[in-house]
């Protein structure tokens, strides 16, 4: 087969690179991303204004790389998105380094130290522009060395001038230093919330010297906030955490804290799913269309956690801070957005307390509930419905238990839960592995069948608790052991 090789020019690529959609926030996130893949501890961020013509120096003590190495960090897409990535790796795409810093300023030039050994290279776009060919430089100019310095200890240091993007530099529009930190405090403010898990958990960032409080969107700590069970669904035979929260009514806050806990977007628009990829936030307050932003919904914040081998499931882009919600989770997250948005609700309308704690509100009147275990999901009745409580109040332990078997026979044939089951078909089980509910409803329904006809066959009696959902995969003998056993009636 004839081809021909095409290489793309490199000038309008360079070009259209810088235009993926970074903000100066998610690129100096994603840059940051690349010390935390190189084992980094600590990483200073330097921010330089010198009257627009300024830069960003990213400094970091990861484990640095070698020449071969940072040839390969310095290529354009030196990462095929479609090898697995090692475990809790937050690159993706071999862009992120160069695109991240192209959308801020001209020129990128990165030092690093590995095992004693330096190792520099420069991007500069005026001279790929003005050569149209992608020609790397080895060397980084003699004045960023400079300013630069040395490495003492293994690292890499990243260094962007030329803040075209950041600070109108070369231009009629240089940003005042007002503007520019105000740009810079909204940094801080998005890398104290996007890496607060890191932050809690040794990792550290400094920022022109100041060192970054983990903002934690959550409000774990606080006394008042509702923290829901975790539930872990699969999308895609992976593991994906949920893990709901709904914050405390405005009142418990004094004007500082409330100010504080509303986060970059303010209450309302803080609300909605956070979206973690390995501990590190990469999309929040957004329902993705499956509710719209009110007022009193505005105290539920979701937890969602996925691994790296979800990035395809979840669609996350170059810039990782953008996702699709995979369809096979859309229905667990929209009920237990309902669930929780109505909960919000109740705490605003009537400032509802839980009774401690990271406890379910009591007197909820939805009669149904989102269940999650390991490996599968299913609704579940409110065993907390004040109506059910005071019915229980009444009856005899007798009545009690068979009401009891009752709703579970309910809950295991609720069309809902025969649509999200798996398979139909499982593991037979043996006599030892039934659960005690099960035991129970055996006895129960083969006796309330014997005491309407006393001359029913028992073969009819196992078909017919056979075919009842959750006791399909009961084996037959199994069913007709258990009511030889206990029916009361012959």
């Amino acid at each position: 087969m004839d081809t021909i090789l095409t290489r793309p020019s490199a000038a309008p690529v360079i070009q259209s690179l810088r235009n993926i959609g970074y903000n100066a926030q998610t690129a100096i996130a994603d840059i940051i991303d690349n010390s935390l893949d190189a084992n980094a501890t600590d990483v200073h961020i330097t921010f330089e204004y010198n009257s627009g013509n300024g830069y960003i120096l990213i400094h970091d003590n990861g484990i640095g790389m070698t020449d071969e190495e940072l040839q390969v960090a310095m290529t354009i897409g030196s990462k095929d998105p479609r090898i697995e990535r090692k475990e809790r790796e937050l690159g993706r795409f071999g862009m992120g380094l160069k695109t991240a810093a192209f959308s801020l300023g001209k020129r990128l030039s990165v030092v690093t130290k590995s095992q004693g050994i330096m190792s520099e290279r420069c991007w500069d776009l005026d001279f790929v522009s003005e050569n149209n060919e992608w020609e790397l430089l080895k060397q980084i100019p003699k004045d960023i060395k400079e300013k630069i310095g040395g490495l003492e200890s293994n690292g890499t240091i990243v260094f962007i001038d030329k803040l075209d993007r950041f600070t109108g530099y070369d231009s009629k529009k240089v940003i005042q230093p007002r503007s520019f930190y105000g740009k810079v405090a909204r940094v801080r403010k998005y890398l104290e919330m996007v890496f607060h898990l890191k932050l809690q958990n040794g990792f550290n960032i400094y920022l022109n010297d100041n060192f970054l409080i983990p903002w934690d969107p959550f409000l774990s700590e606080h006394p008042k906030t509702i923290e829901g069970e975790t539930q872990v669904i699969r999308v895609n035979r992976k593991r994906v955490k949920i893990t709901p929260y709904v914050l405390p009514h405005p009142s418990a806050f004094n004007e500082s804290e409330y100010k504080d806990a509303s986060g970059p977007k303010g209450w309302r628009d803080q609300q909605g799913f956070y979206i973690y990829r390995e501990g590190r936030l990469v999309n929040f307050g957004d329902w993705f269309g499956m509710f719209t932003k009110d007022n009193y919904s505005e105290l539920v914040r979701i937890k969602i956690d996925f691994n790296n081998n979800s990035d395809e499931d979840w669609k996350i882009d170059i810039k990782k801070s953008s996702i699709s919600i995979p369809e096979d989770a859309k229905g667990n997250l929209k009920a237990i957005g309902k669930y929780y948005r109505q909960v919000s609700k109740e705490i605003m309308l009537y400032r509802a307390k839980p009774n401690k704690k990271k406890d379910r509100l009591k007197g909820s009147l939805h009669t149904w509930e989102l269940y999650n275990d390991e490996a599968n999901s299913s609704y579940v009745l409110n065993r907390n419905h004040p109506i059910l409580i005071e019915i229980l109040k009444e009856i005899n332990d007798i009545t009690r238990k068979k009401l009891n078997s009752y709703l579970k026979l309910i809950e295991w044939g609720s069309p809902n839960n025969l649509l999200i089951s798996e398979s139909m078909v499982k593991k037979e089980e043996e006599i030892q592995e039934l659960d005690e509910n099960k035991r129970f409803i055996i006895i129960e329904v083969a006796n309330s069948l014997v005491s309407i006809n006393d001359e029913i066959d028992i073969d009819f009696i196992v078909d017919s608790i056979s075919l009842i959902a959750g006791f399909e995969s009961i084996n037959r003998s199994t069913i007709k052991s258990f009511i030889e056993k206990g029916v009361l009636v012959r």
